[in-house]
């Protein structure tokens, strides 16, 4: 069995080394993506789990390597005849010791950008548009921003530290750069679709369309969003479906919670109704669900009377408006129905049969 692992054993670590880097990436990833997840989502029991799964895969993979490292030295075979201590030693002090310089540079600067991003994007978003958006435009603006930054930073650090490492393991670069610049203009002849998705997330990002959290109508599906990057962004219906939606098909963008959103309720009454009484009534429950403890934070301006909107085929109807908090519109207009239909009923008021 020894015989067999050290004939194999420069695989057994490459293998290892492979599994260890990708574990521990997924990992973060893994506490990334729970630490954004609301507590009603979260599950203690099963993230605990796979927590401990990554770590023995972690613990393992060092095993394998640490295993792997002494069949390599004591190899008789004659691919490593010249593999001595001393050789080892020697690679590590003038070319391992780079290596593991480069991928802890990359993962610090990574990590330095995920901790102080967050600040110096929330400072710059609440200096240019303090005093023209809402307590709520700062919060999701600054998380769209934010992810997006660090994930531009990440790419580029790993893509510096590759050309790196690959340059300190003998490599040439110089043809690998070209080739990429090849590649690249290839990809872009080729996949057009994806060029118009990156230039369109730019500019859905740069001109502040929307954000993390708003809810937003886009190539004709309305919901809120979950994730917008410079290729998609991805919404989740009031069914709970979600939707990935390439940036370069969003060609109109109605965002339903910027700033400020609005109750738009129209109610009809029967013809027979005198409407001053009617007008009376709507507008002293719009003030009283505005006076309201709870309610009263989510409304700006009570719901009263605009107009009367339309004679209908079975009744009159009456058009109310009020401000409300960003994504609030809903919950206030559920609530100003159910307290209009109980001050209808207590005057007398008839609402007809549609």
């Amino acid at each position: 069995m020894w015989e067999w692992f050290t004939v194999n054993s420069i695989w057994f670590l490459t293998a290892a080394a492979v599994l260890f880097i990708l574990t521990v990436i997924f990992r973060n990833m893994f506490r990334d993506r729970i630490s954004k997840l609301k507590p009603d989502q979260k599950s203690a029991k099963k993230n605990k789990f796979f927590d401990r799964l990554m770590l023995l895969v972690i613990y393992f993979s060092i095993a394998v390597i640490m295993l792997s490292f002494i069949a390599v030295i004591f190899s008789k075979e004659d691919i490593f005849s010249s593999i001595t201590t001393e050789s080892i030693q020697e690679w590590l002090l003038s070319h391992g010791i780079l290596i593991l310089a480069y991928i802890a540079i990359a993962y610090f600067i990574y990590r330095i950008a995920k901790a102080f991003v967050p600040k110096m994007v929330t400072g710059f978003v609440k200096s240019s548009g303090k005093g023209r958006h809402s307590k709520s435009w700062f919060e999701r603006r600054s998380k769209t921003l934010t992810s997006l930054i660090v994930w531009m930073v990440g790419i580029v650090t790993g893509v510096v530290a590759f050309f790196l490492i690959m340059e300190e393991l003998g490599q040439n670069i110089t043809p690998l750069l070209a080739s990429a610049g090849v590649v690249g203009v290839a990809l872009a002849l080729g996949a057009q679709t994806m060029v118009k998705d990156f230039l369109a997330g730019m500019f859905i990002l740069l001109e502040d369309q929307y954000n993390v959290g708003d809810t937003v109508k886009i190539a004709g599906i309305a919901g809120a969003v979950e994730e917008v990057n410079l290729r998609r962004t991805v919404l989740r219906d009031l069914d709970g479906i979600v939707h990935t939606i390439p940036n370069s098909t969003v060609t109109t963008a109605s965002n339903y919670t910027r700033d400020l959103a609005r109750v738009n309720l129209d109610v009809p009454v029967a013809y027979g109704e005198d409407l001053d009484n009617v007008f009376n009534v709507i507008n002293r429950v719009g003030k009283d669900l505005a006076a309201d403890p709870y309610f009263s934070k989510l409304i700006k301006t009570p719901p009263q009377v605009l107009r009367v909107q339309k004679f209908a085929d079975s009744g009159i109807e009456i058009r109310i408006l009020g401000d409300v908090r960003p994504s609030m519109q809903w919950e206030v207009t559920g609530e100003l129905r159910k307290r209009l239909k109980k001050a209808f009923d207590e005057e007398g008021i008839e609402i007809p049969w549609p």
